[in-house]
């Protein structure tokens, strides 16, 4: 199998990620920056779901959610998390571990004012991952809060707001002919990333 089929090891794996999300976003049918998050609670009890991508760079991966939700109570409670990408089109996948911080205030007010004007409402209306008696109970509040915004910016609620995950580990992943795949697993040392491949 020549070189050329495999990953490129690089200095700095972000490049590289933003190489392969790039080549996505022009691939990928649908919602290229969908990616799991997995935390997990104190006892370890994990828990994944599907997030989009708001914003990477050499410091990380930032995505944004309520707060009171089930994930955010138990990043609260645990910071760990991990994200993985797969782009079923180019045949790769990325896994990512790190530390979840939430990012500053500015940040998750820039981020909410550029959604749309229903789904900064629909903020308001959701009391995500609590029991609710049935559908019409959503609908009331988000009529509510329709009602109540209607012609005015609509603030950030204080429970929602973004995190970044800040990358210790990053593996890229390449699909090759007979099960005999590519993973380059990025560590971080200090400031530096060393790299190794591993057996598929």
């Amino acid at each position: 199998m020549a070189t050329a089929d495999l990953i490129p090891t690089v200095d700095d794996p972000m490049a590289l990620f933003e190489a392969w999300f790039q080549e996505a976003q022009t691939s990928e049918l649908n919602d290229p920056d969908a990616m799991s998050l997995a935390t997990a609670t104190p006892d370890g009890m994990p828990s994944v779901r599907m997030v989009l991508l708001k914003g990477h760079g050499p410091d990380g991966f930032a995505f944004y959610t309520n707060k009171e939700s089930n994930k955010g109570q138990q990043i609260a409670a645990n910071a760990k998390a991990a994200l993985c990408f797969h782009w079923k089109s180019l045949r790769r996948q990325v896994r990512v571990e790190g530390v979840l911080t939430e990012v500053c205030a500015d940040q998750a007010d820039t981020y909410f004012a550029s959604r749309s004007w229903e789904s900064q409402v629909a903020a308001w209306a959701s009391d995500q991952s609590r029991p609710m008696k049935d559908r019409d109970e959503f609908i009331e509040k988000f009529t509510s809060a329709t009602t109540k915004f209607e012609g005015k910016d609509v603030p950030r609620p204080a429970h929602w707001s973004g995190f970044q995950l800040t990358p210790v580990m990053i593996e890229f992943w390449l699909d090759q002919p007979h099960r005999m795949h590519d993973r380059l697993v990025y560590k971080k040392e200090g400031v530096r990333w060393s790299a190794e491949r591993v057996y598929p």
